[in-house]
């Protein structure tokens, strides 16, 4: 079965209502949104890419790392229990929940580009539908990583990890039909 979804063009289109169950759906779900995002930056320009238009005062290029760091603490962090390179890297802050009202946002530096923050994106969307392929669903979180106690299930951070997914690809839409017009 992961052998097939190699096989597939990632994230081209929603999954068919009669393709695979499980983990292969949440692949293919994931594969989609991330995809979508990942056009939607790099289509813009440079300029644009680092353009805010949003009050929160984010830009399309933070959002992409964001979305890179939010699916590695997730999954890698928060489902394995592994350990990562600055899990909240997205951030200007070691830790976003710790920061002052309004301290925290995201950040992206200048010397980093859209182009490897797609293909770091996409990198990790490929281990992470391997994941998603191999490990049952119903399979609870590592202890020692991201969660110390009542680890959620794979199928949880799935549901949660598609939701913030979506959120952010309709952010996204908006953002790029403002750029594209202004």
């Amino acid at each position: 079965m992961v052998e097939e979804r190699r096989r597939r063009t990632p994230g081209s289109r929603e999954p068919e209502p009669s393709a695979a169950g499980g983990g292969e759906r949440w692949a293919g779900y994931l594969d989609w949104l991330r995809e979508d995002l990942v056009s939607g930056v790099l289509a813009l320009s440079e300029e644009q890419r680092r353009t805010t238009t949003v009050a929160s005062g984010w830009t399309p290029i933070e959002l992409l790392n964001h979305v890179l760091h939010m699916e590695q603490r997730w999954f890698v962090w928060g489902f394995l229990g592994q350990a990562v390179d600055e899990p909240w890297g997205d951030w200007n802050v070691a830790d976003p929940s710790a920061a002052e009202e309004g301290g925290a946002r995201w950040a992206v530096a200048a010397s980093v580009g859209a182009e490897e923050l797609a293909r770091r994106l996409r990198e990790l969307g490929e281990w992470t539908g391997a994941l998603l392929c191999s490990v049952p669903l119903d399979t609870p979180a590592a202890l020692g990583g991201r969660f110390r106690e009542d680890p959620p299930t794979l199928e949880w951070i799935c549901f949660h990890v598609v939701a913030e997914y979506a959120r952010h690809a309709g952010h996204l839409d908006i953002v790029v039909e403002t750029l594209r017009e202004g």
